[in-house]
């Protein structure tokens, strides 16, 4: 699922010569994506809603200033269920967990938030569906990423792990005529493309997904920084290193031709010997960083004479996503007992 895209607003190239403007080609679309917005503002309603503390098992989104933040608050991230106390509130992240999980917290009497973003959850029905029209899956993705566990526990009899291209001769199952591919949602659709390429070539009848598992803003923020990438001398990315998407990011700037790249949590961590000798420099963010921390990028790049920024926009996104229905359940309560105690207010005042 893609948003419209559009095409790219770049420049010709500048020469990189002394008397060239040192300039910012700004990425758009980046940052949060719909998934983490809503995963966010979960754990936020939360705190609100129910006072503090509120567990959260893994980290909500891949980031540490997120993190941080949410903590600072009053939010307390375990790794594991049996970690949160019997009868709390737990929150399950956006990368989505197995049954398995669910049946922990169940036993702990816990009362649960799904955070899982809901193009996560489509991928574990897909898994759920083919593994009972007992298909193998071939699952494309990361080992031991949340979400790739979380994916894997729907069927784990049925799915097999696919890293990357050169996993490929290592691949075998049961009947070459009923397998299918699947994804983790944040992979490089490059790299992915070409390990369907290559399964396709053992697997000829290897079946496609309904629709894409890579997310629509994985793709839109690939597909700016590949516009950018050609001329761009340095590319900063900002995103947390255990950041799938963000991960990609840089690699998908140097393989489509940025000079460099790096990855950032704050402006702070850019070394100022990155800068020498450009004249161009790219950034974007990944689907789980506040627009702040970008600001703070850019506002370090001015102090360094980076003050042109031009915007590079590669698609417009527009999608949303509802809240978790337990927690739109209990704020409703919420809102009903405060509507009849102001009528019981109003009407002791007659």
């Amino acid at each position: 699922m893609t948003d419209t895209a559009a095409p790219a607003q770049a420049s010709d190239a500048a020469t990189p010569d002394e008397s060239a403007t040192k300039r910012v080609l700004l990425a758009a679309p980046r940052g949060y994506c719909a998934g983490v917005d809503r995963a966010v503002v979960t754990v936020e309603k939360a705190l609100d809603l129910y006072g503090p503390p509120v567990y959260v098992r893994k980290q909500i989104v891949h980031n540490k200033h997120v993190v941080t933040t949410l903590e600072k608050r009053g939010a307390i991230f375990v790794d594991e269920t049996d970690e949160v106390p019997e009868g709390a509130t737990v929150i399950f992240s956006a990368h989505g967990v197995a049954p398995v999980v669910h049946d922990e917290a169940k036993a702990l009497s816990l009362k649960t938030i799904d955070a899982t973003c809901p193009l996560v959850t489509k991928v574990h029905r897909e898994a759920v569906r083919f593994a009972d029209d007992d298909y193998d899956i071939l699952l494309i993705g990361h080992e031991g990423h949340e979400e790739v566990v979380g994916t894997s526990g729907e069927a784990p009899e049925h799915i097999t792990l696919v890293q990357s291209p050169d996993h490929v001769d290592e691949v075998e199952v049961r009947d070459p005529e009923k397998v299918v591919w699947l994804s983790q949602t944040t992979l490089s659709v490059d790299e992915t493309m070409e390990t369907v390429r290559r399964l396709r070539e053992k697997f000829p009848q290897l079946q496609d997904p309904p629709s894409d598992d890579i997310c629509y803003a994985t793709q839109n923020r690939q597909l700016a920084v590949k516009q950018m990438a050609p001329e761009t001398d340095l590319m900063i990315v900002v995103g947390s290193t255990n950041s799938s998407n963000s991960v990609r990011l840089v690699e998908v700037a140097i393989e489509h031709g940025a000079k460099d790249g790096h990855l950032v949590d704050y402006a702070d961590e850019i070394d100022e010997s990155w800068l020498e000798g450009v004249q161009t420099v790219g950034v974007t963010s990944g689907a789980s960083v506040p627009e702040v921390l970008v600001r703070d990028v850019l506002d370090f790049l001015a102090r360094h004479g980076f003050e042109d920024v031009k915007a590079i926009t590669a698609a417009e996104e527009s999608l949303l996503f509802a809240l978790p229905n337990e927690l739109r359940r209990d704020l409703k309560a919420r809102q009903g007992k405060e509507a009849d105690r102001i009528r019981h207010d109003a009407g002791s005042l007659h």
